[in-house]
């Protein structure tokens, strides 16, 4: 791959893991609304720690959604022999851990940088709206 298809492709592939992440906490919100109203009438615990499950159950399936994502891109890429070799490494990328023992060739390594970049985003977003959220609800249940 040149470099310009690289940083074309990589993008693209960030690009749909955002789109993804956002539509997944959108979602989130929307559960948690649902859910609140139902929770506030049993107890002040479940009302607190309800939305914040919630909300980490969606980040875990968001950030597994992705992974799952850079790992399909590898396979049918014909760039990693096999699924377990794809998610490893999809894993170990996304997560910016990097233990070097699966190495993409020179012609990738931009764009495998994207799966690195993917995750620092998202982790960064994840972390933002799960202090937004906490933010708020501690507030609604213990400031007012």
């Amino acid at each position: 791959m040149t470099l310009s298809q690289q940083i074309i492709w990589g993008s693209f592939y960030l690009g749909i893991c955002f789109l993804i992440e956002i539509m997944l906490l959108t979602w989130c919100v929307l559960v948690i609304r649902k859910l609140v109203a139902n929770w506030e009438t049993r107890s002040t615990i479940l009302a607190t720690a309800g939305p914040i499950s919630v909300a980490l159950m969606f980040i875990v399936l968001t950030h597994t959604v992705q992974v799952w994502i850079w790992a399909i891109v590898w396979v049918w890429g014909d760039v990693l022999p096999d699924w377990n070799s794809a998610l490893y490494f999809s894993l170990v990328t996304f997560t910016t851990l990097g233990y070097g023992d699966i190495v993409l060739g020179e012609g990738l390594r931009i764009f495998g940088a994207f799966a690195s970049v993917t995750g620092l985003l998202s982790f960064g977003l994840s972390t933002a709206f799960l202090v937004a959220l906490m933010t708020r609800v501690f507030e609604e249940r213990f400031l007012n």
